[in-house]
């Protein structure tokens, strides 16, 4: 009778380890495999974690699949939108990139009209929308060499020279059938003097500008201490004459027109008001003026590239747009080819391509779309590539005065009578000196960036020139890439290009298979190869105030 009662006493002492093995669907039939069954407790929440992870991964699953199908229909959507926006909307990106091709910006259509905000107008100018970035090579470091693909089957070195201005160099982008072929072309087409004087106009710029003889003082004081130093004297001579004077040669004016009666080489404003704006002027042309003490001393023309020209040349272009990595249209809308040639003692002081722009400033290029009316013009020339049509025998290399310096100052570029602009006589001073050989290009931005994609200030580092030919001659070419640093311009330009019929600009305004576009005023490439304003550009397109003007900002 007590069996009974352990029994049940056993069983009621143990209700948790039975509610267990009931739980358990592993649990064996044998009532005496009881006490076994606390060991397979411990298993039972493994069990538990095994299904958990399972659901859990069940839901990720559908989660993963709905956020790739929301981010597939995201994608649909935006490439239908892209194929709309495309269809639909003509910015300056299509003038920038279609404008060679004879198309007009906005057709006839009303499904091929941009949208409102693109055809809104502020007072004259137009609103276009900035879409359009420039590629812009990286130097990285002097020295580094990168390989650049620009003729089918075969790959140039590129090396970089300075940061300070971008330059870089690439032997070899001219075979030497190319180089003959450029050179007796241009001999076929004729080459004039690069140095045109302007003896006269000065007064007639004054007074257009409505200056007086005091605002023209503070103009020039670029230190603005009250006096005239002898370099500020220079640099307004060398700008506004073509003529290279020397402080020597200054002192010797100051004598001659005895403007400066206390001999301390200074002008103070009552001695400036005395002179007269146009009395350097008046005494060179007395006295004669030297082919060397010219801003420069070579002769050039122009060789068409477009449609219709020498293969060669034409190559030539294609092979500029692949380095530059521009657009074509840009390209093809820019200078012509200028060649150049020096003589024995031949030069071209240092000088910028490109001059600075400002608000009363406007570029050559653009001048008729710019819808307003400027005192002054300007080369606007992004970049300069410069081939080197022969090895010297003597001299005449490529000189940057100021590449890759810590600072730019332009009162400091004449100290203790070492003038680093002078080519003649000072080119060993210069930071940077690229020797000419047969078939190398070198090419440089007369701009810096302006941090959005489009052209920014004018680089100052870009001074260069062309030493003096001490043996031999010496034959170059250059290449500009005209770009307004104005948007709207440029762009408003390029749309104006593309409305007139393809025939109309064939061979560029006014010019003939040796002129191309318009452009041309401002010199340039280092050796700039009769560049000046005027120089740079066919004469039959300039009137003589255009050539005043444009001489102004060649240097």
């Amino acid at each position: 009778m007590r069996r009974p009662d352990r029994r049940v006493s056993a069983s009621a002492s143990e209700p948790r380890i039975i509610r267990s093995t009931m739980m358990d669907p592993q649990d064996s039939d044998d009532g005496d495999e009881l006490e076994a069954v606390p060991q397979t407790v411990p298993t039972l929440p493994s069990l538990q974690r095994e299904r958990a992870p399972l659901q859990k991964s069940s839901v990720c699953s559908r989660s993963y699949f709905m956020v790739v199908m929301v981010f597939f229909h995201v994608y649909i959507i935006n490439v239908i939108a892209l194929l709309f926006y495309v269809h639909y909307n003509n910015t300056p990106r299509d003038a920038l990139v279609t404008a060679g091709s004879g198309n007009p910006v906005s057709g006839g259509g009303d499904h091929h009209k941009p949208p409102e905000s693109h055809q809104r107008q502020s007072g004259s100018e137009s609103a276009f929308t900035r879409d359009v970035h420039l590629p812009r090579l990286e130097g990285i470091r002097v020295g580094h060499v990168q390989k650049v693909s620009l003729v089918p089957g075969k790959m140039h070195e590129m090396r970089t020279l300075s940061l300070k201005p971008l330059l870089f160099e690439i032997p070899g982008f001219l075979s030497e059938e190319e180089c003959r072929v450029v050179v007796h072309l241009a001999q076929l087409k004729g080459l004039m003097e690069s140095q045109v004087m302007v003896p006269e106009g000065q007064k007639e710029l004054t007074e257009q500008l409505n200056l007086s003889s005091e605002e023209i003082f503070n103009l020039l004081d670029l230190n603005q201490d009250g006096q005239l130093q002898l370099q500020e004297i220079l640099t307004h001579s060398r700008v506004l004459d073509g003529i290279w004077l020397t402080p020597e040669n200054l002192r010797e004016i100051y004598a001659g027109l005895k403007a400066d009666p206390d001999g301390n080489g200074l002008l103070s404003l009552e001695e400036f008001r005395l002179l007269g704006m146009d009395a350097f002027q008046r005494y060179l042309q007395q006295r004669g003026v030297k082919s060397s003490q010219l801003v420069r001393n070579s002769k050039h023309t122009w060789l068409y590239q477009g449609h219709g020209a020498h293969q060669v040349l034409r190559d030539l272009k294609k092979r500029v747009t692949r380095l530059t990595r521009l657009p074509s249209a840009l390209v093809d809308l820019s200078e012509p080819l200028q060649v150049v040639r020096y003589e024995q003692g031949g030069h071209y002081h240092a000088h910028h391509d490109s001059g600075p722009v400002y608000p009363e400033t406007a570029c050559t290029h653009t001048r008729l779309a710019a819808n307003t009316s400027t005192p002054f013009e300007t080369s606007c020339r992004y970049i300069t590539v410069l081939f080197y049509l022969n090895s010297v025998e003597g001299g005449g290399d490529t000189a940057f005065p100021v590449a890759d310096n810590r600072t730019y100052e332009e009162v400091s570029l004449i100290q203790n009578n070492v003038d680093l602009m002078d080519t003649r006589k000072n080119c060993d001073k210069s930071n940077l000196r690229v020797k000419p050989v047969k078939g190398t290009a070198v090419f440089w931005y007369n701009y810096l960036s302006d941090g959005q994609g489009w052209v920014g200030e004018q680089d100052e580092y870009s001074l260069h020139g062309g030493c003096v030919v001490t043996s031999g001659t010496k034959w170059v070419a250059n290449n500009w890439i005209n770009i307004d640093p104005d948007y709207q311009r440029q762009a408003r330009y390029q749309q104006l290009v593309s409305l007139q019929p393809e025939e109309g600009r064939e061979e560029g305004p006014g010019e003939g298979p040796g002129e191309g576009p318009q452009q041309g005023p401002e010199d340039g490439i280092e050796e700039g190869p009769g560049e000046g304003p005027e120089e740079d550009q066919p004469q039959s397109q300039l009137s003589p105030e255009q050539r005043h003007t444009d001489s102004h900002q060649e240097l």
